[in-house]
């Protein structure tokens, strides 16, 4: 069974950097594209990055120019580079997996408050 782990999530002040990982652990078949979105509370999730299985991004205009989307396939890793975070960037981020036959695994979720 396909599980995704994420980590590094946590506390950081105004204009500090987090990078955030997710992994896939079990059997996973081939993975076309890897998606990160986030959950504020009180609001519905939104979509945050997408990296395809060529290595194209795309970014939500928010997070554009701050946060950076990578992926190392041999690893089934995706990566997101937050930097200059901002504290309407707080909120709980979770990683997804879009398989070529359709499928989507999900994390866990992994919480990032942004706070002085």
């Amino acid at each position: 069974q396909v599980q995704l782990v994420e980590s590094g999530g946590g506390l950081v002040q105004p204009g500090g950097s987090l990078r955030l990982s997710c992994a896939a652990s079990g059997t996973i078949g081939s993975i076309n594209a890897m998606a990160w979105y986030r959950q504020a509370p009180g609001k519905q999730r939104e979509w945050v990055a997408t990296i395809t299985s060529s290595g194209m991004t795309n970014y939500a205009d928010s997070v554009k120019g701050r946060f950076a989307i990578s992926r190392d396939n041999a690893k089934n890793t995706s990566y997101l580079q937050m930097n200059s975070l901002k504290p309407e960037d707080t909120a709980v981020y979770y990683c997804t997996f879009v398989m070529s036959d359709g499928i989507y695994y999900w994390g866990q979720g992994t919480q990032v408050t942004v706070s002085s």
